[in-house]
């Protein structure tokens, strides 16, 4: 059984764009717009993988990564940020997120990134 993975990003090009790269190769379990959705998501789906946008309204992906961190560090979280967030990406580490990727992605990266984190 592949692993299962849940994209989250606040944009459907985004998470068209993860879940057609990552979905050859894992089975995508669920797709959130913002961090409230990823955790009721989380809970019902119980992925291996996140992948998780840090800027999303309702709940922001650093806010998102904390509270699924707290329920299991058995999944990995994978944060898909752009290079100007940095600040917000040294919170999303503090909140337990395991890797990270730039926007806009290199899909051979963004594959690898996954595949390393569930191997």
């Amino acid at each position: 059984m592949p692993p299962h993975v849940l994209v989250v990003d606040d944009s459907s090009l985004q998470r068209t764009i993860i879940s057609g790269t990552l979905g050859e190769h894992f089975e995508i379990v669920g797709e959130a717009e913002n961090g409230r959705e990823a955790v009721e998501l989380f809970e019902s789906t119980k992925p291996d993988l996140v992948t998780m946008d840090i800027m999303m309204p309702e709940m922001d992906g650093v806010e998102a990564t904390g509270r699924i961190k707290q329920a299991t560090d058995k999944t990995k979280i994978m944060m898909c940020t752009s290079v100007e967030q940095a600040e917000k990406m040294k919170e999303a580490v503090r909140a337990g997120a395991d890797e990270y990727v730039t926007k806009p992605f290199d899909e051979d990266e963004l594959l690898d990134t996954a595949t390393a984190l569930l191997s």
